[in-house]
């Protein structure tokens, strides 16, 4: 049976050495406008619906080198939810893992999927 869980695409963060740079370039590409929360460590940009893409700097931070996996991929994804209580108990009987660190505090919370990817929850899905 399975479980009922909606999760809503909201934001694509990547990892980076400049993020400015890096958010100058998608928005040339893309046409999102810069979010205006940016700063020196991280930047962002936003599409009219919400979708948000985000940029941070990752000290000493090793580009990825397709097709070669010795650098991993340096992405994770964000998710909105009705209501995060419910939304972790399913992920975690789905066989997700909720990390010890958490850096959001009531703003957001870190999982990571079955083959160690991180992602976040917020509220508001």
């Amino acid at each position: 049976m399975p479980l009922k869980l909606k999760l809503k695409l909201t934001a694509i963060t990547l990892d980076c050495p400049d993020p400015e740079e890096l958010a100058a370039f998608y928005r040339q590409a893309t046409g999102f406008e810069p979010h205006p929360d940016s700063d020196g460590d991280f930047a962002g940009l936003t599409r009219a619906d919400g979708l948000f893409i985000g940029f941070q700097r990752v000290d000493d931070h090793r580009a990825p080198q397709w097709p070669d996996r010795t650098a991993p991929q340096q992405v994770h994804l964000d998710f909105a939810v009705a209501d995060l209580d419910e939304a972790e108990g399913l992920l975690l009987e789905l066989g997700a893992v909720k990390p010890e660190f958490q850096p959001g505090g009531d703003r957001w919370r870190v999982f990571l999927d079955p083959a160690g990817h991180p992602f976040c929850l917020t509220a508001g899905g």
